[in-house]
This record gives C-alpha cells, sequence and structure tokens, in this order.
C-alpha cells in the first residue's frame, strides 16, 4: 500500500522557521522524484520545491526561493522541507507528492500538513 504521511506543519510567528518531513512507503521511492505542493484558502494549488530522484535537480517556486530548501534521504524514504523567514502568505496546506520516471503528472500525494503563519 502506498504511503505519503506528511508531518511538522504547525503555527509560527513571521520570520520563523519550520521544517517539514515527508515519508514514503509502498513504492521504490529512489525511482521517483518528489515535490512539495501548497494550498492556501482559495487559491489553486501550486507547486512550492522539486527534487529530482538523488538530488541533483532542485527547482523552487519564485515566491520562495532562497527562503526554503528541499532535500531527500533515499535510504530514509523521505524528503523535507526547511522553510526559513516564513511570512503570512506561506500560510497554506503543504503536500509531498511522487512522480514516477515516465510519468506526465504526479502519481502519488500525501494527506497534507497546515502552516500557519501569524502573530
Amino acid at each position: 500500500q502506498v504511503q505519503l504521511v506528511e508531518s511538522g506543519g504547525g503555527l509560527v510567528q513571521p520570520g520563523g522557521s519550520l521544517r517539514l518531513s515527508c515519508g514514503a512507503s509502498g513504492f521504490t521511492f529512489s525511482a521517483y522524484a518528489m515535490s512539495w505542493y501548497r494550498q492556501a484558502p482559495g487559491k489553486e494549488r501550486e507547486l512550492v520545491a522539486f527534487i529530482s530522484r538523488y538530488g541533483g535537480t532542485r527547482r523552487y517556486a519564485d515566491s520562495v526561493q532562497g527562503r526554503f530548501a528541499i532535500s531527500r534521504d533515499n535510504a530514509q524514504k523521505a524528503i523535507y522541507l526547511q522553510m526559513n523567514s516564513l511570512k503570512p502568505e506561506d500560510t497554506a496546506v503543504y503536500y509531498c507528492a511522487a512522480r514516477g520516471p515516465n510519468s506526465p503528472k504526479y502519481d502519488y500525494w500525501g494527506q497534507g500538513t497546515q502552516v500557519t503563519v501569524s502573530s
């Protein structure tokens, strides 16, 4: 059974930091590119960060470039999102997603973790 389970969300003040984790099971993790998406209330889901199968390629949305960092540990079957200098506009549900080597779309999604940035 395929599972992606996010954790690490919560309430943080503006300027603070959080580290999200996503644990994977039920598929060959190292064969999949991984991403973090987010969706704020009333807004479209947006891609936040992408990491290739072995971490050689990483891409970020312009809105988080320089503040967020994506990483992965294939031995632990996990990805991470270090979020620094958080802003209220970063408030959203954050999802991890997995895309197979020849897949045009993301095959698996987690259930999401809420991040709220507020004073």
